[in-house]
């Protein structure tokens, strides 16, 4: 993605289902799981910039051990100081790793449950306090609670308030802390209630503790702790005597997959790292369904339950098109189909001059839409060479019909990332100043006469196709530019995991804004702004969203045509276009996967219609926060 998008956290689960003797004998190494665990985080580092973190737990430890043992890091590089922290405290002993058993008891980090985190923080600072697992401490194992989650509510002022109401003082305004306090909460009563009915039945104290532990019903716990929360979320948990847990937002927003055998019970944030991790086959990963629960007790037990809803399922469509590993089989094919669907408009945007055309990507995501694009060109100019061969007489003619033959698409590698600067820019301004740099192009390739076909995999902002891309492809000097998106325009902000929530960032948005001021409909904004801030003080419930009015007056083709006019600086000599994917193929290219707000407005919980107004009123007002 040629503009900067703030990402997704990321989630690893790994329950060894063996005692570790198993592994040591069968895979070498009593770090077994550790070592799984540093794959899965590291093959989903996309999801995470700024901090990570690990919990472990230890089965069946006797009093006095620690059995829970937590490392988190905000460095610049925080999986691998995480990690290398880790292995430090673990030390390399061979006498002492070679007995699984007296390494357990020693060494920290030596566990049956590991859960691993990765943050981008779009909440707060990036705050170690903040880094995930967030931790619930107590002397009761089963009261010990380990959390981490890749989500965003937008509702937690309810919900921080209902902690409160409850008697409940958070020690930090948070998402995260306020996500782990509901849990713990409903976790605390339900122990509670357990500890009741079982000295009434006239067990001891001691006796009470285990039987808690072996009967604690986690699924019912969830489904209470999560009962108001709106957003997109996946949700990963362990208790300190050896409970774990997935969970997933009932509309399906965030991803969540697992895999079971004999062995191993994991879970993680794509199909395609647990795939990488434990070398299983793409069949045998599951993915979490819409609101369910995936519960191991303590004996290793797993069992799938609905913990809220669900409602009509919404998974996130940009997961698909940009987060996602590439390697995924489904979402390969998805991004390819992507691109593929692009070729009309394209065809239409060199005015069917396809002879006369390079076809290149913008690196690293797009690279599964342009072979998708590739593939649409081509079976688009098959069709054009089957025509002329049926409505000629040339058939005879050797070399007529062998240039008829070998027309294919023009194919060049156009534009080259370089990966340093890339990991160099790190603030805003930075990056506003330096990004003219990040990208350099292949020179030779054209000539004078051909269009330049480069595709991206979306476009928020357009800042760096206005400040780099543009000028740089310019200087190649082609006939035209035409720039291709396998998303939809992206109109509005995104409240349920990705940081997008200031309209005022949105190419589209402000296109829209700019062809209202160009027919005199500047009215329309102060009619929307009217209307956004009268639902301020309504329950989301009953919120709409209308800031879709804004983008009412004009066309689709419209707004793209502003957009290519926006990013067109008075510098640049070629014509300039830019085609947007259409929402029909993106929903033809993820049939699975149809959370289109973004692109639509059209937001799977109440609480997005009110992010979407109250993001409008901000813009209005001025204020560059985050609108939820």
């Amino acid at each position: 993605m040629s503009d900067k998008i703030n990402h997704e956290c990321g989630i690893a689960l790994i329950r060894l289902k063996k005692p570790l003797e198993y592994y040591k004998e069968k895979y070498g190494s009593t770090l077994y799981g550790l070592k799984r665990l540093y794959i899965l985080m590291e093959k989903q580092r996309n999801r995470g910039q700024e901090g990570a973190g690990v919990v472990s737990v230890k089965l069946d430890m006797p009093a006095g051990y620690k059995y829970m043992d937590r490392f988190r890091s905000c460095a610049q590089d925080p999986i691998q100081d995480l990690f290398s922290n880790i292995h430090n405290q673990i030390g390399n002993d061979p006498a002492l790793l070679g007995d699984a058993c007296k390494a357990k008891e020693a060494l920290p980090f030596l566990g049956e449950i590991y859960l691993g985190h990765l943050r981008y923080a779009t909440f707060g600072k990036n705050n170690i306090d903040l880094v995930h697992p967030l931790k619930r401490a107590s002397n009761w194992r089963s009261r010990n609670l380990a959390l981490a989650a890749n989500f965003n509510l937008t509702n937690v002022d309810e919900l921080f308030e209902s902690l409160v109401d409850a008697g409940q003082h958070p020690r930090v305004y948070s998402d995260t802390v306020t996500l782990l306090e509901k849990v713990g909460y409903y976790l605390d009563d339900h122990i509670q209630n357990k500890y009741r009915y079982y000295r009434d039945q006239g067990y001891s104290k001691k006796e009470i503790s285990p039987l808690i532990e072996d009967n604690l019903d986690l699924a019912e716990v969830l489904s209470k702790s999560s009962a108001d929360w709106d957003g997109g979320y996946a949700v990963a948990g362990v208790l300190g005597h050896g409970d774990a847990f997935v969970m997933r937002d009932p509309w399906g927003i965030r991803p969540a997959y697992y895999y079971s055998d004999d062995e191993v019970v994991v879970a993680a944030s794509e199909a395609s790292v647990i795939r990488t991790a434990f070398g299983v086959d793409d069949s045998m990963i599951k993915e979490l369904g819409a609101g369910e629960a995936l519960v191991i007790n303590k004996k290793g037990e797993i069992s799938i339950s609905l913990a809220r809803g669900p409602f009509a399922k919404q998974s996130c469509s940009f997961e698909r098109i940009y987060f996602s590993r590439g390697n995924d089989r489904n979402i390969y094919k998805e991004r390819k189909r992507l691109g593929e669907l692009l070729t009309n408009q394209i065809a239409a945007s060199v005015y069917g001059e396809l002879d006369n055309t390079v076809f290149s990507f913008i690196p690293n995501t797009a690279e599964s839409a342009f072979y998708g694009m590739i593939k649409g060109i081509q079976q688009y100019m098959l069709d054009e060479k089957l025509n002329i061969i049926a409505n000629t007489d040339i058939i005879d003619q050797r070399e007529s019909l062998a240039k008829i033959i070998l027309r294919e698409p023009r194919v060049e590698k156009i534009v080259i990332k370089d990966a340093k600067l890339r990991t160099f820019i790190t603030s805003e301004s930075d990056r506003d100043e330096l990004v003219g740099h990040v990208y350099d192009v292949t020179y030779g390739a054209l000539s004078p006469s051909d269009h330049l076909v480069v595709i991206d995999d979306s476009i928020v902002r357009g800042t760096t196709l206005k400040r780099s891309i543009l000028r740089i492809l310019d200087t190649l000097s082609p006939k035209s530019i035409v720039i291709v998106s396998s998303a939809p325009q992206i109109r509005y902000p995104d409240c349920y995991g990705i940081d997008m929530t200031r309209m005022g960032e949105f190419i589209a948005f402000n296109a829209a804004i700019e062809l209202l001021k160009e027919n005199n409909m500047e009215y329309v904004i102060d009619q929307v702004y009217q209307k956004c801030v009268s639902q301020l003080s309504l329950p989301a419930i009953e919120c709409q969203n209308y800031v879709k009015e804004i983008y009412a007056p004009f066309t689709y083709e419209q707004v793209s045509d502003k957009i290519a006019m926006m990013i067109r600086d008075q510098n640049i000599k070629a014509e300039v276009k830019v085609v947007f994917q259409t929402v029909d193929n993106l929903h033809i290219a993820c049939p699975e996967h149809t959370g289109d707000w973004y692109f639509t407005g059209n937001y799977p919980t109440p609480g997005g219609n009110k992010v979407a107004n109250r993001a409008f009123i901000n813009w209005v007002e001025g204020k560059n926060e985050r609108s939820y």
